[in-house]
């Protein structure tokens, strides 16, 4: 076999466990999702069993990337960007829009209409992030704040703060969201002049 091929797919084990503890799956919960009992997934993360194509398929989708991300594929020259969704759970849907590791890292968040009385679950991380509402009313618990955005409203904020985003009972809700994984904030580097009255 191709020296290139087998340094390819030695690299598959630790791109697949990765791509699993980012999402904060279990072995288990993606042996249901996949149909690969977790005994072999487990193999196939530690680099003791080789993938099969077969395997491979199940996996991108589950983790919601190309195969070729999947395998790290040489770049093929096209310059078109491939923007695959992926599905959360419980109607959640998220678009990544930047494919680089590391800086900031853009997402756009397609949230189902809300239950206005359900209990926010705050969560906390290392990083900063800038959302901004494109359609419907963004539900933002930020600390002891409760905030409604609507389209065109930005929150910028340390997201150590414990937060959560929600849909309102108005509507399902899109919104962009810039996160910088260690604490790189946007900045806004031109602002249009003000127009002349009149």
């Amino acid at each position: 076999m191709d020296e290139a091929v087998d340094r390819t797919l030695d690299a598959v084990g630790p791109r697949l466990k990765r791509l699993r503890q980012r999402r904060d799956n279990t072995l288990a919960d993606l042996a249901a999702a996949t149909g690969i009992s977790a005994s072999t997934l487990s193999r196939l993360e530690a680099g003791l069993r080789r993938p099969t194509l077969e395997q491979l398929l199940p996996l991108a989708r589950a983790h919601g990337v190309t195969l070729d991300e999947l395998v790290d594929a040489p770049p093929t020259g096209d310059p078109r960007i491939s923007l695959r969704p992926i599905a959360c759970g419980d109607g959640v849907t998220v678009l990544p829009l930047t494919r680089r590791p590391g800086g900031i890292q853009a997402y756009k968040f397609v949230l189902p209409r809300g239950d206005d009385a359900a209990e926010p679950d705050l969560r906390t991380h290392e990083g900063h992030d800038w959302a901004y509402v494109l359609n419907g009313t963004l539900r933002l618990v930020l600390g002891d704040q409760d905030l409604i955005l609507s389209p065109g409203e930005v929150a910028e904020f340390d997201t150590r703060t414990p937060h959560w985003f929600g849909a309102t009972s108005a509507g399902p809700v899109e919104y962009l969201s810039l996160i910088g994984r260690q604490g790189e904030r946007v900045h806004v580097r031109a602002v249009s002049p003000a127009r002349p009255a009149g």
